[in-house]
């Protein structure tokens, strides 16, 4: 009985209980990535998505056929194969 009379007492006595301290805000935008500007997605031969910002081009095959590839693409790849 004397416990709980002790809990109730603190509780109603201002001050008494301990508060937490206030959060810190959190900049959730650092993360995120930047939105792309003048690009296209493309699906890679390997069958991956590619983001690339130049144009398709169609280049000659070391076996004598043409392969379209896109240009200028994400992680620095000059050229990307393309699935017809």
């Amino acid at each position: 009985m004397n416990v709980l009379a002790a809990l109730l007492l603190s509780l109603t006595i201002p001050g008494s209980h301990s508060a937490l301290p206030p959060r810190t805000p959190v900049d959730r935008t650092h993360g995120q990535q930047q939105a792309h500007k003048g690009g296209r997605w493309y699906l890679a031969e390997n069958g991956h998505a590619v983001y690339c910002y130049g144009p398709v081009r169609v280049v000659p095959q070391a076996q004598g056929g043409l392969q379209r590839v896109a240009t200028f693409c994400v992680d620095n790849q000059a050229m990307v194969p393309l699935k017809d």
